[in-house]
């Protein structure tokens, strides 16, 4: 046998309702935490329903699919990943294989082209997918490893549990962020303004991963266990903290023409959750950066991909003069997931939105039913535009011997409390920090 999944009660109740519900193929995702030896899956979403899809017979969208994965990835905590997807359908398990397979490699190739943190050698490469016969309700799982083009499929055991995640525990951290990101000069035409913050958040990520981290404020080895010594039946909760110190580059490095840059400021919140199976001060540290990199990211392409940004990029060209201009991140707003212990999912919420629209995407992306107040919305505050400094401040014509900041707390970070806010300055030259 191969992998095996340990797999929460909830989710079998979840798949048995959509077998009864079913009138054709119905997909949707896995989501849990892998380890080395077994991964936990808590939840199953199905993929939502498309308008067209009424007329698409029994075909399987694979981009749909991906897309809602990409989204779905986006609203997971440290800890928390799309495992691989599921199908509900009549069909034979070996008629759905190659379905499954292009699937779950489509999956995992959007999702990953996100991501800004490195892979690491432990890093789980196996994919779950799993056939459910509607009227038998039998399971066949199956893994593919992602990394390999040529993967096969292999036999997984797949075992329901209750209470997989009710004594996981818990790590969270606040960490202000203060960062410059260049962004093209659009009469060069070399960069899209994604390629360029791309770029900048890369080494910003590198930094994070190179950061040093405190657990309850002590540097921990990396193979002591966070729970030694305390009652395995309790729910631990540990607080950290990230201590970051900005490479140290030479000036060729940090200087460079553009036609513009984005400062990004302000505090955010990040946690992560370890399965109970002795986890390591070394894979908290690990979630968690990955969580904090994961969750600025996210932020700032959500922004990019606003028709308002959009429009104000195509215009940038015309622009004869150098412009600041201010705009609010979102926010992000964590969601319990009932039956689930701690765990809990987010959502990104902007300044324009209700707490109503939070819910509706829990229901449309998750499939979960959730209420205003089961949001905890205290960890983050909605970010302010500042009339301050920013606006007043001439542009940057000529860069001399500059020294790149060093300082991780600036005034819109202090001032905004737990809030990120993206200013967009026109400039020639920039300190890449």
């Amino acid at each position: 046998m191969g992998r095996g999944y340990i797999v929460e009660e909830v989710v079998e109740g979840y798949l048995s309702k959509l077998c009864s519900q079913q009138a054709g193929p119905v997909t949707g995702l896995l989501i849990g935490q892998s380890s080395v030896q077994k991964d936990f899956v808590v939840m199953a979403a199905q993929t939502p329903q498309k308008e067209e899809s009424a007329v698409a017979g029994k075909s399987v969208d694979k981009e749909w699919v991906s897309e809602h994965a990409r989204q779905v990835s986006r609203m997971l905590p440290g800890g928390l990943s799309v495992l691989g997807v599921f199908i509900i359908s009549d069909t034979d398990a070996k008629d759905t294989l190659d379905t499954l397979r292009q699937l779950v490699f489509a999956v995992e190739n959007l999702i990953s082209s996100e991501r800004l943190w490195i892979p690491m050698d432990d890093d789980v490469t196996d994919c779950v997918t799993l056939h459910v016969n509607p009227k038998t309700r039998k399971t066949v799982c199956r893994t593919f490893d992602v990394k390999d083009p040529k993967s096969v499929a292999k036999p997984a055991d797949w075992k329901y549990q209750s209470g997989v995640c009710s004594s996981w525990a818990t790590v969270s951290c606040w960490l202000n962020v203060d960062m410059l990101l260049p962004i093209p000069d659009t009469r060069a035409h070399t960069q899209s303004m994604d390629e360029c913050l791309k770029e900048g958040l890369k080494v910003w990520a590198h930094q994070i991963e190179s950061g040093v981290c405190l657990i309850d404020g002590k540097k921990l080895p990396e193979d002591s266990e966070l729970k030694a010594g305390q009652k395995r039946n309790l729910r631990q909760m540990f607080t950290a903290q990230l201590l970051i110190t900005p490479d140290v580059q030479r000036l060729t490095d940090v200087i460079q023409p553009c036609g513009g840059s984005v400062s990004v400021g302000g505090a955010v919140h990040s946690r992560a959750f370890l399965h109970s199976n002795k986890p390591k001060a070394k894979l908290a540290e690990k979630l968690l950066k990955r969580d904090v990199i994961s969750t600025v990211a996210t932020r700032v392409q959500m922004l990019l991909e606003e028709p308002l940004i959009s429009d104000e990029e195509s215009k940038g060209s015309s622009r004869d003069k150098p412009e600041t201009e201010q705009l609010c991140l979102p926010r992000r707003i964590f969601c319990p997931v009932k039956a689930a212990g701690p765990v809990c999912v987010c959502d990104y919420q902007f300044s324009d939105e209700g707490l109503s629209e939070m819910t509706e995407r829990m229901r449309e992306m998750l499939d979960i039913d959730a209420a205003e107040k089961d949001l905890d919305t205290t960890q983050e505050m909605t970010a302010e535009i500042m009339e301050s400094d920013v606006s007043a401040e001439p542009a940057v014509e000529t860069v001399e011997a500059l020294e790149p900041k060093r300082n991780n707390y600036i005034g819109v970070a202090m001032a905004t409390a737990a809030a990120l806010l993206a200013t967009a300055a026109s400039m020639l030259y920039l300190s890449d920090v």
